[in-house]
């Protein structure tokens, strides 16, 4: 049995996108913040190694990651925003389509695209976890580096594995 993991330290000729929402840039340029220094304590050149997309808001993010996994120019692509809960529904519309939005990027494309919004219920929260008891922002970027690690794994052993099928003329006349 083989067992396949990512690792934090595989960052050689890696090549990561991040994707951000002006919208709410307080909280997302303080995961911002947390996400670079993550990268930067793990070896990532942050000037020759990952490219910055701003978009609008959060709604923005999954069009600008799906076309950016799809040009598969990078390892990994970490969205980062954030939606805050208001008096209206827009919140529960907003959170729900840039989750599925991200989700399906990242199957499209087989590119590991981070989920890295945050949707809280509030301001304070939204603080909280941008930083003040710690920035998530860093764990999204040790799951790009993990999940960009794993899929390099993965591709190594799709290209190394060729089944052994048997030939039409081999099998049993099925009639």
């Amino acid at each position: 049995m083989a067992i396949f993991e990512g690792t934090f330290t595989d960052v050689e000729g890696l090549r990561l996108a991040i994707v951000i929402g002006r919208f709410n840039d307080l909280i997302a340029g303080k995961l911002l913040e947390g996400c670079r220094d993550a990268l930067q304590r793990h070896g990532v050149n942050l000037e020759t190694q990952v490219d910055y997309f701003w978009v609008p808001g959060s709604f923005e993010i999954p069009v600008v990651a799906h076309q950016l996994a799809q040009s598969q120019r990078y390892d990994a692509v970490i969205c980062l925003g954030a939606v805050i809960r208001g008096d209206t529904p827009h919140f529960e519309y907003v959170a729900a389509e840039v989750a599925k939005g991200i989700a399906a990027a990242s199957f499209q494309t087989g590119v590991p695209v981070i989920f890295g919004v945050l949707t809280t219920d509030n301001l304070q929260q939204a603080i909280e976890r941008a930083g003040v008891k710690s920035n998530k922002g860093w764990e999204y970027a040790m799951n790009a580096l993990e999940m960009a690690s794993l899929m390099r794994q993965v591709r190594a052993l799709r290209t190394s594995y060729t089944p052994s099928l048997p030939r039409v003329a081999d099998l049993p006349d099925a009639r």
